[in-house]
């Protein structure tokens, strides 16, 4: 598949080496590169189709986690935001079941787009994931369905609207809350968010719009889905060094079976 027809390219020229360093200026001072219209409306039709064909194929749950997505820590009580627990719900499908013939597969494995990636993210190559299921996720938000406050475990992510919702389901974050690499968890500032008492930036995203963000020290949720409407968002993940696979005990938690 031709990337002119994935991508817009007049708006998004992601060869020009002043282009690359205005996104990566951007990124490097926010934390945040939201560039909406990336993927063409033709593109992002098929992606979606691909998707409602899959419905019957996505793996749905329901958990509850901390804030920082680990074990409770016993030396704090219930209530202390290390140890509060958010909702998070949704459904997803995985790399095995995208075709291989989808515009989602072919943006991912582009080198035009990887080594643009490269470049915005300060990294010197970017790798797929060696088991079958972790490189391209397509989440699912029905009615009612939400991502609760959370930091990533990793340094960057990006993601891809194919279908946004009517109402709600909204990308919500606050910038640099933690020092994840000084071990500063700030947890006046977390428990301030989770009560409601801080101000957040919203992100509403169009289909076809690509973002990159960095959520290892910033805070972030996607707000319960209001609407009828299914939030559907595509998750393109990478890896700085070959040969890295999700562990088991992961891929069976996110995904519900490890290959």
């Amino acid at each position: 598949m031709d990337l002119n027809d994935i991508i817009d390219l007049k708006t998004y020229p992601l060869s020009d080496p002043k282009f690359r360093q205005s996104c990566k200026a951007t990124f490097d001072r926010t934390g945040v590169l939201s560039m909406p219209g990336f993927v063409t409306p033709s593109a992002i039709a098929t992606i979606r189709t691909e998707g409602d064909a899959n419905q019957d194929n996505v793996y749905a749950k329901t958990e509850q986690h901390t804030v920082y997505l680990s074990a409770l820590d016993p030396a704090y009580p219930s209530d202390h935001p290390r140890n509060r627990l958010v909702e998070s719900s949704k459904g997803c499908i995985t790399d095995d079941l995208i075709p291989q013939s989808s515009a989602l597969r072919a943006l991912y494995n582009s080198d035009v787009f990887r080594d643009f990636l490269c470049d915005v993210l300060g990294e010197d190559a970017l790798y797929e994931y060696a088991d079958p299921l972790s490189s391209i996720n397509l989440h699912f938000a029905r009615t009612g369905q939400e991502l609760g406050w959370h930091f990533d475990n990793s340094s960057f992510a990006i993601t891809l609207m194919v279908q946004a919702p009517e109402k709600g389901g909204q990308f919500e974050y606050v910038k640099n809350v933690r020092d994840a690499d000084a071990g500063d968890m700030n947890f006046d500032a977390v428990g301030d968010i989770l009560d409601g008492n801080t101000p957040v930036t919203e992100l509403i995203a169009e289909a076809g719009t690509l973002v990159f963000f960095r959520g290892r020290n910033s805070m972030h949720r996607v707000a319960p889905n209001e609407g009828e409407r299914t939030r559907m968002l595509a998750v393109l993940a990478y890896n700085a060094e070959p040969g890295v696979s999700l562990s088991e005990e992961a891929r069976k938690t996110f995904y519900g079976r490890v290959k």
